[in-house]
This record gives C-alpha cells, sequence and structure tokens, in this order.
C-alpha cells in the first residue's frame, strides 16, 4: 500500500465521505424540490423519473471516464472538478425552460460519476483488504448522507425562497466539499500521471466494461447492482412524491422521512459492511438485503392516508436499510475481486451497469405509477426484478 502522513490517513476516509455526501445531495436535491418544480415546469410525476434518467445518463459517460481522469488528475483534483460540475449543471436547472432544465440535469450526472472511481482506487491502496467491506462502507454512507442533507435543507430553502434557492444552497454545498479535500491533494494526488496523453479513444472507453463482462464473478456482481439499483433510485426518487401526492403529507414532513430513511441507509452501510467481513461474506450478505427490499416492497405497496404516521416512517426507514445500505458491500466486493490496480477500472466498469438500471428503473417506476393510478401499487412490481437479483445470486459461482 502506499504511505501517507498520519494526518492524510486520517482525514481521507471523512472527506471522502463529505465528498460523496455533496455530490449526492446534488443528485437527489431536485427530487425533494419536486412538487414545486413540476408544477412550475407544468410535468407529471413521469419527470422524476425522467431527471433521474437524464442524470445517470451523464454518469454513465462519465464513469467510463472517470478511471482515464483519476489517473491523469489524481483521485482528489478529479473529485474536485467533479463537484464543480454538478454545481454547473444545478445553477443550469434554475432557468426555467426545459430543455435547459433537461441540460443541466445530464451535466449533474457527468459530475456525478468520477466520485466513486476515484474514492475507489484511493482507498484500495490505504485499506488493509480484511477491511474493504466496512472501510468501503463508512465511505458508501456519503449517498445516503446526501439523502439526508437533501431532506434536511432543501424544504427550508423552498420555503424561504422557492425551488430555485434550493438548488442554489445544494450548489454551495458542493463547492464547500471541493474546498474541504485542498489539504489532501498534494499525498493523495502525488502518484497520478505528470505526462500528458490522449483522451482515450472509444476503445478504451469502453474496457471497463469489456473487463467486467469477461470476469464470471464481477460480471454476476454487475448485474445483480443493476437490480438493486433500480429498486434504491425508484424508492429515493419517489419517496417524496409518495409521501405527499398518495397520502398527503405536507412537504416539510415527507423531507423529515426521507432524511430518515437515508439515515438508516448510512448506519445500515456500515453494520452490513461489518456483518460481511466478519460473518456471512458477500453473497450471502446481498441475498439477505434482496430478501429485505421484497418485503419493505410489499408492505409498501399497502401504504394509504390513513396509515400511522410512525409506523410510516418505521417501514420506510426499514427500506432504506436495505434499499440504500448494500453499496459498500457491493463496491468492496468488486474492489476485493481484482488487483489493485485495476480496482478503478473495475468499479468504473461495474459502475456502468448499475448506473444503466438507474437510468431506465425510475421512468419504468413512474410509467407503471401512472398506469396504475398511485404510486404506492408501483412499488409491489419492484418484486419481479428482486426475485431476478435473489435468482442470480443463488446460481451464481463466487470464490
Amino acid at each position: 500500500m502506499t504511505e501517507y502522513s498520519p494526518g492524510v490517513r486520517r482525514a481521507a476516509l471523512p472527506v471522502t465521505t463529505f465528498v460523496q455526501a455533496a455530490s449526492s445531495a446534488a443528485v437527489i436535491g431536485p427530487t425533494v424540490a419536486a412538487p414545486l418544480l413540476l408544477s412550475q415546469l407544468s410535468l407529471s410525476a413521469v419527470a422524476v423519473g425522467v431527471y433521474v434518467a437524464l442524470v445517470y445518463l451523464g454518469a454513465m459517460v462519465a464513469t467510463q471516464l472517470g478511471a482515464h481522469v483519476v489517473r491523469r488528475l489524481g483521485p482528489i483534483r478529479s473529485s474536485q472538478l467533479a463537484l464543480l460540475i454538478s454545481a454547473m449543471g444545478l445553477l443550469l436547472m434554475c432557468v426555467p425552460q426545459l430543455p435547459l432544465v433537461a441540460c443541466g440535469a445530464w451535466i449533474i450526472g457527468l459530475g456525478y460519476g468520477p466520485i466513486t472511481p476515484a474514492s475507489s482506487q484511493m482507498l484500495s491502496r490505504t485499506t488493509q483488504p480484511r477491511n474493504f467491506a466496512l472501510v468501503f462502507s463508512i465511505k458508501q454512507t456519503g449517498v445516503p448522507l446526501g439523502g439526508v442533507l437533501a431532506g434536511v435543507v432543501v424544504p427550508p430553502l423552498v420555503l424561504l425562497g422557492g425551488a430555485y434557492a434550493a438548488l442554489v444552497g445544494v450548489a454551495v454545498l458542493c463547492l464547500l466539499a471541493a474546498l474541504s479535500a485542498v489539504p489532501l491533494a498534494g499525498e493523495l494526488d502525488r502518484d497520478r500521471e505528470t505526462h500528458n496523453q490522449p483522451w482515450p479513444q472509444l476503445a478504451q472507453l469502453l474496457a471497463p466494461m469489456i473487463f467486467v463482462a469477461r470476469h464470471p464473478v464481477l460480471r454476476s456482481v454487475a448485474l445483480i447492482s443493476f437490480i438493486f439499483s433500480m429498486v434504491q433510485v425508484s424508492l429515493t426518487s419517489y419517496m417524496v412524491s409518495l409521501l405527499t401526492g398518495d397520502l398527503y403529507w405536507t412537504l416539510a414532513a415527507a423531507g423529515a422521512v426521507l432524511a430518515v430513511s437515508q439515515i438508516t441507509g448510512a448506519a445500515a452501510r456500515i453494520v452490513w459492511g461489518l456483518v460481511a467481513d466478519r460473518w456471512l461474506g458477500p453473497r450471502r450478505m446481498l441475498m439477505a438485503l434482496g430478501m429485505g427490499m421484497v418485503t419493505c416492497s410489499l408492505l409498501t405497496s399497502m401504504l394509504s392516508p390513513t396509515s400511522p404516521g410512525p409506523l410510516v416512517s418505521l417501514l420506510l426507514g426499514a427500506f432504506g436499510a436495505t434499499a440504500v445500505g448494500w453499496n459498500g458491500v457491493y463496491l468492496a466486493t468488486v474492489a476485493r475481486l481484482v488487483p489493485q490496480a485495476q480496482a478503478g477500472t473495475a468499479t468504473s466498469g461495474t459502475l456502468f451497469f448499475t448506473f444503466f438500471g438507474v437510468v431506465i428503473g425510475p421512468p419504468i417506476f413512474g410509467t407503471v405509477a401512472t398506469a396504475l393510478g398511485s404510486l404506492a401499487s408501483a412499488f409491489a412490481c419492484l418484486v419481479l426484478p428482486l426475485a431476478c437479483g435473489l435468482f442470480m445470486l443463488a446460481r451464481a459461482r463466487w470464490p
């Protein structure tokens, strides 16, 4: 492992977690403000799924460039550049013109894509393999923590200044995260390629996906992440709309429950990582989480305006623990299956499939909800892809 100073080693994990949280807040923030944004743009709830699809289309492109950007700039400077790009996308969404809003969503995705390959490359060099699942899970708590920030910060900003003020506030958060990483750049980026190399051709961009497709175990993990990501982003993107539209909750109350679900997801990532490292192993851990998602999907489909508030919060918190909590185990498994030097490439390749699930999941979910006339009923339909994922987990031949 590369040697770093004690101060940098102590600061690396919390800083990269904050960076991940800010990047995640940039993606989730507009979905929290969705009820007002949709009204101002005269759009239906299906537009939330289209927004998420545009974000992750950008992320799919940027993820494949991620390994090359990290090698050229280093993990910290790559993360800082990504945060600035996401902030630009948020500001562009403040222009009340549909084409510019769509472009802003895609740009947010361009910023989101390189964050995980950058952190995986760094953590794989500074972490003992026996602790991979725990450390990667701690870092990945940044994703649900971003949802917590969005759920807590966006509703008050919407009330104070409207939806566009909330988007500007999230953009400022991205800038603060980029500044927090400045002290670490000197050491953590010292292994970057200092000589200029041409940007990759199409064949090189496809190399991470081909690498994953040719690796039997990585291929299975990528397909599993494709299904789990569909469930995760459907829950995160539509929770506020479910609570305000189907259950008639206020925006502030819905945002608070979103924050609760993300907090439980963040805490669960650490717990699942520890359990996977010490007892169950990655496959059985992921199977347990998949069965938890099935249960929560069915129970969520039964919610109604008369459902007790504490019971709804408890259920969605449990849903967050499973549907949001699986990523750390997944990323640690990817890093463990390949040599350290290939961690960034393997992560980029598998994330392409993860993000593809995010791209197609929310639009399909929104379309199903529109056809059924209820977001709650659409959650029952998530059981089918989850059953397929559990079947693949059971049949996969893992070392």
